[in-house]
C-alpha cells in the first residue's frame, strides 16, 4: 500500500533512485551511450506502450535568484537499453531560449542555482553521487565533493558560506562485523522489526545531516549533527532534501526526523521538526507532544516564522495534512487550516513573508491555493482538470509543474492574482500532436447511501456512441489516494482507452479531496461501503447504450488489487475478467508480512488474534481469501518480488487458488520490481500482458 498522498507525489524520487542505481553501475564506461529525446514519427494516432515510454519526464523546476530563468531536469528512457537517463535544461522565465546543459550517460540530479551564473547538482560520474558545479551555459564543470560513499542531497546556506549535505552512516553491526573470520558468510541476524522497508533490506546505515564550511568552492570541516543517532533524516523511504531547510540568517537548520527504531518505528508515524543551532551545536524539538507526521519545515524569508505540514494522530498516515506556523518571537504555534477540510502540500512562502502558496487536493484535482498569514484567509488560485505538483516564486508570478490524465508533466506560469495559467514548456508536444487522445468526462453517481460520488469516465479515441464497448472498473490503491488528474506510466487511462476500453474510475469512499469524513470512512471497513461504491459506479455506467454490460472487467493495484480479489468473490456475475497487481489476498498473512505496522493497525483495527476487537474481526472476516469458494472468473495476477509493503506471496497465493479451482489464470511476476514497475522493458511487458488478457476475455 502506498504512503500518504503528498509522498506519493514524490514518485520522481523513486525514478531518481532507479536511474541513480543504473547510472552508478555504469558510470565509468567510456563508451556508454547517451539516452536522450527521441524524434518520433508515429505510424498511428493511437497511443502504444512504446510511445508512452518515449515521453520526456520533467521534474525539479528551479527559478533563478534574479527570477529571469528556470532550471529543470528531463528523464528519458531507452526501451532497448532498459534504463533511463536524466539531463539538465535551462530556459528563460517564459520558457523561451531552452538550452540543454548536460549531455552525459551518468544522469544529473538535484540541480539548484548557486547564484545567477552557476548551478550545483549531483551526478555519479566518478562512481558515487557527488556534488558538482558548472556555469549556466554548461561549461566549466567542477567536482566539489569527495565524500566516501557519496551524498544523497545538499543545500547551501543563504550566505553561501556553509553547506549541509546528507549521507548514509553505518552504525549497526552486520554479520561480518559480528564474525570477521567468516568473510563469505551471507546471512542476517534480526532481533527487532523494520529489518526491511518498502523495497530494500536494512543496510545497517542511517541517513544523517552533515554541516560544513564552503569556502572557495571547497567543502571542509564537515560535522555530523546527528552523530551516533539510529535515526534517518530525511525520513525513509520517501523523504528528500525538502525536509531540511536553513534559516534565512544561516544560523539554524530545521529538519524532519522520527526518533524511533525497530518495533517502535513500525508502530508509529510520530515524526518531529528539530532545530539545530550551529553556534551552540544544540538541537531542540519544535513539535514535541504533536504525535502525528510533522514534516517539511520552511522558514519565512524574514526569519520570523516556520511553516510545516502536520497530521494530528499517531499511527494514521492519511490523517488531514494541516498547515502549522510557529511564530519564533512569541513561541506560539497555530493551525491555519483548522476550518479548512482539505489537505495541504508543497508549501512556499512569498518573498514578503505575508503569503504561503500551497497545493491542495480538491474534488480529485490538485490546485494552487494561497494563505494570507495575517488574516488566515485561504483562497483557491487555479481551476481546471489537472494536477499541480510543484510551485516556485518568480516575482509577480508562480512557476509550477502540472499534469493531467491527458498530458505528462509540463511547466506553467501562473498569475496568482487572476489564476491565469500559461504553458511555458512543450517537451511532449511533438508526440501529443500526433495522437488522438481519449476524452475524459466527469460524472456524478449516487451511492447506495445516497451520497454523490465523482466518477471519471474515459472514452476510447474516435469514440462512436453508436457502438458498444467493453468497460473497465478501475479500483484505486492507497487506499487513501485520490483518483485525480494524474498521468501514470503504468495505470495510464489514456493507454487503457487506446486499447479500446471505456474506463470507469470512481472516487469511492476512502479517497481524499472530498473532505476528511469521506476519506476516513474506509478505515476499519475494508470490503464495506467502498465496495458498494465501486458497484454503484459500474452499474450506473453499464446502463449506457455504448457500454456492453456483458463485457465488464475490474482492474487495480495495491488496495485496488485487494478490491479486485474481493470483488472476484462478491460480484454476482457482473465481471468477465479481473486483473490484480500487488494486491492483498490474505489479510491475516498481510498483517504479519508488511513493513509499516501503524498502517495495518489503523486501517484494519488491530491484529487478527484480538478476538475482542470487533473492528479488527470485521476487517479480517472480509479478507478476499475467505471468498475464494465463490471465484469463477478469469484472473490475471501481477506482483513484484521487491514489494515489501505487500509481499509477492500474496499474489502467488491468489494465483495458486485460482488454478486449484480450475479458473483460467495467469501470474506475471517481476523479480526486480517493487510496488511499481520502473524498468522500461518490464513496463512494456506489463502493458502487453494487460491488454492481451483483457482482449482475450472481453473482446471475443
Amino acid at each position: 500500500m502506498l504512503k500518504k498522498l503528498y509522498l506519493i507525489f514524490l514518485l520522481g524520487t523513486v525514478l531518481f533512485s532507479a536511474c541513480n542505481t543504473q547510472d552508478s553501475n555504469s558510470a565509468k564506461k567510456d563508451n556508454e551511450s547517451i539516452i536522450g529525446k527521441q524524434e518520433l514519427k508515429l505510424e498511428s494516432d493511437i497511443l502504444t506502450p512504446e510511445v508512452l515510454w518515449s515521453f520526456g519526464r520533467i521534474s525539479d523546476v528551479q527559478v533563478s535568484p534574479d527570477k529571469s530563468k528556470i532550471l529543470y531536469g528531463i528523464t528519458y528512457y531507452s526501451i532497448q537499453e532498459d534504463k533511463g537517463n536524466r539531463e539538465l535544461y535551462i530556459a528563460d522565465i517564459d520558457g523561451k531560449n531552452k538550452l540543454r546543459l548536460t549531455n552525459t550517460s551518468f544522469g544529473e540530479y538535484s540541480a539548484v542555482w548557486f547564484d545567477n551564473n552557476m548551478i550545483a547538482f549531483l551526478t555519479a560520474e566518478s562512481g558515487d553521487m557527488q556534488l558538482y558545479m558548472m556555469d549556466i551555459d554548461g561549461q566549466s564543470k567542477t567536482k566539489i565533493s569527495d565524500i566516501e560513499g557519496g551524498i544523497t542531497g545538499f543545500k547551501f546556506s543563504p550566505d553561501k558560506n556553509k553547506i549541509l549535505y546528507t549521507a548514509d552512516v553505518k552504525i549497526d553491526k552486520d554479520i561480518h562485523d559480528l564474525y570477521p573470520d567468516l568473510p563469505k558468510a551471507n546471512a542476517r541476524i534480526e532481533t527487532d522489526l523494520m529489518y526491511r522497508h518498502w523495497d530494500v533490506w536494512a543496510d545497517y546505515k542511517y541517513s544523517h545531516i552533515f554541516v560544513a564550511d564552503f569556502v572557495n568552492s571547497s567543502i571542509t570541516n564537515a560535522k555530523d549533527i546527528m552523530e551516533g543517532q539510529r535515526y534517518h533524516a530525511p525520513t525513509k523511504p520517501w523523504g528528500g532534501i525538502e525536509e531540511i531547510n536553513w534559516s534565512p540568517d544561516s544560523k539554524n537548520i530545521a529538519y524532519t526526523c522520527k526518533h524511533a527504531v525497530g518495533k517502535a518505528y513500525t508502530l508509529s508515524t510520530n515524526t518531529d521538526i528539530f532545530i539545530y543551532n550551529l553556534s551552540s551545536a544544540e538541537t531542540s524539538n519544535l513539535t514535541e507532544g504533536m504525535m502525528g507526521y510533522d514534516v517539511v519545515p520552511v522558514y519565512s524569508p524574514d526569519g520570523s516564522m516556520i511553516a510545516w505540514q502536520s497530521m494530528a494522530r499517531d499511527g494514521y498516515e492519511s490523517d488531514k495534512n494541516r498547515l502549522f506556523i510557529y511564530d519564533i518571537n512569541s513561541g506560539k504555534k497555530k493551525d491555519y487550516t483548522a476550518n479548512f477540510d482539505r489537505n495541504v502540500h508543497s508549501t512556499v512562502w512569498s518573498e514578503d513573508s505575508k503569503t504561503i502558496w500551497f497545493i491542495c487536493d480538491n474534488l480529485a484535482r490538485f490546485q494552487i491555493y494561497s494563505l494570507d498569514v495575517q488574516s488566515g484567509s485561504i483562497n483557491q488560485i487555479t481551476d481546471g482538470d489537472h494536477n499541480y505538483k510543484t510551485i516556485s516564486i518568480a516575482g509577480d508570478k508562480l512557476i509550477a509543474s502540472r499534469q493531467s490524465m491527458s498530458s505528462p508533466t509540463e511547466i506553467f506560469s501562473v498569475n496568482p492574482t487572476d489564476g491565469t495559467q500559461t504553458q511555458i514548456s512543450f517537451e511532449n508536444k511533438d508526440i501529443l500532436d500526433q495522437l488522438s487522445l481519449a476524452k475524459v468526462e466527469e460524472r456524478w453517481v449516487k451511492t447506495t447511501d445516497n451520497k454523490d460520488m465523482l466518477v471519471w469516465v474515459i472514452y476510447p479515441p474516435h469514440f462512436d456512441k453508436n457502438k458498444k464497448y467493453p468497460a473497465l472498473l478501475y479500483c484505486q490503491g492507497g487506499p487513501q489516494s485520490a483518483v485525480s488528474q494524474f498521468f501514470s506510466y503504468r495505470w495510464n487511462f489514456q493507454m487503457m482507452a487506446a486499447d479500446g476500453y471505456i474506463v470507469v474510475a470512481p472516487n469511492r469512499r476512502g479517497l481524499p479531496s472530498f473532505g476528511q469524513e469521506w476519506n476516513e470512512q474506509i478505515s476499519g471497513d475494508y470490503g464495506g461501503q467502498n465496495m458498494k461504491d465501486y458497484l454503484s459506479a459500474i452499474d450506473e455506467l453499464a446502463k449506457e447504450p455504448f457500454i456492453d454490460e456483458n463485457k465488464l472487467g475490474a482492474i487495480g493495484a495495491s488496495y485496488g488489487g485487494f478490491s479486485v480479489y474481493w470483488l472476484a468473490g462478491n460480484h454476482d456475475g457482473r465481471f468477465k475478467a479481473f486483473i490484480a497487481h500487488d494486491g492483498i489476498f490474505n489479510l491475516e498473512a498481510q498483517y504479519l508480512e508488511t513493513d509499516e505496522m501503524f498502517f495495518a493497525n489503523w486501517d484494519l483495527g488491530g491484529p487478527f488474534w484480538d478476538k475482542s476487537n470487533k473492528i479488527a474481526q470485521r476487517s479480517f472476516a472480509n479478507s478476499p481469501h475467505k471468498f475464494v469458494n465463490k471465484w469463477d472468473t478469469p484472473i490475471l495476477v501481477i506482483h513484484g518480488e521487491q514489494d515489501f509493503r505487500i509481499a509477492y506471496t500474496q499474489g502467488m497465493s491468489a494465483f495458486n487458488a485460482a488454478i486449484l479451482k480450475g479458473i483460467p489464470a495467469e501470474f506475471l511476476y517481476f523479480p526486480n520490481e517493487n510496488h511499481w514497475v520502473l524498468h522500461p522493458q518490464n513496463g512494456i511487458v506489463w502493458q502487453r500482458t494487460f491488454k492481451e488478457w483483457l482482449d482475450k476475455w472481453l473482446k471475443k
